[in-house]
């Protein structure tokens, strides 16, 4: 008889996830993430992502019910079944984008987004960004409010909302989205493979500040950024069968 496996849950500030975790740690015990075999988190998106950043570095698979108001990475809430539910999930690896950044300070920042990175103007003007793809000048000067690249795993998210392209699990891309661009008018932004690197340089920094995110977490006001996908970091998800990232994110688009 196959033991089940050792869970630690992981909850949101919410009223619903702290109960929820008071429920689920009666029926199935608790123990700390890193003597875990899989790690359970209960809360919206905004919390998976800070669950997974923060649990990185113990490889562990990480497995979401929804008790948020965003649940695109989570499964379904219940308490019944868990164990049952976690044997016949589906594992989704996803590689996260790095960001290099140089604040305004000229000091070196430095981060992951599993979502996005992002830049967006820090002031009443619009930004004027120069964009260069493996080291090539793409763009000398975009106008527009802000850009990012997104994983194809965050590409419902922010990037979604800013009309840029929902991107299939497996599709080897990134996208590349501009937000409410001026000029070139209309640009939304472009498709590229998912080895290639992307510079982001500020025009007119001081007269036009821009801000950097990855995911939610701030750099602050920066000069430049350059992103590309980390291939040494993986990031392990858990869906419920036919609930995965890939039939998720082919449903977006039907809706």
């Amino acid at each position: 008889m196959t033991r089940a496996p050792k869970l630690s849950f992981m909850s949101s500030d919410s009223g619903e996830a702290r109960k929820a975790l008071e429920s689920l740690t009666r029926a199935y015990g608790q123990v700390e993430p890193d003597k875990s075999d899989i790690i359970v988190t209960l809360g919206g998106d905004g919390f998976m992502l800070e669950t997974l950043h923060s649990t990185q570095h113990l490889n562990r698979p990480v497995y979401g019910m929804n008790c948020g108001t965003v649940g695109f990475l989570m499964n379904e809430f219940s308490i019944d079944n868990l164990n049952t539910r976690l044997e016949m999930s589906k594992e989704e690896l996803i590689n996260p984008l790095r960001m290099t950044a140089a604040t305004e300070k000229n000091k070196k920042y430095d981060s992951l987004a599993i979502n996005e990175v992002s830049l967006l103007r820090g002031g009443p003007q619009a930004a004027k960004l120069k964009v260069s793809v493996d080291g090539k000048v793409r763009i000398r000067e975009l106008v527009c409010d802000g850009a990012l690249v997104s994983t194809p795993a965050g590409s419902t998210a922010y990037n979604y909302s800013a009309h840029g392209p929902i991107l299939p699990i497996g599709s080897d891309v990134l996208a590349l989205t501009a937000i409410s661009a001026f000029r070139p008018r209309r640009w939304r932004g472009a498709l590229l493979p998912k080895i290639a690197k992307v510079r982001l340089d500020v025009l007119e920094a001081d007269k036009r500040p821009v801000m950097a995110f990855a995911d939610s977490r701030a750099a602050g006001l920066v000069t430049f950024v350059e992103i590309e996908t980390d291939p040494n970091v993986t990031h392990r998800i858990l869906f419920d069968p036919g609930h995965g990232l890939e039939e998720r994110l082919i449903s977006e688009q039907f809706v």
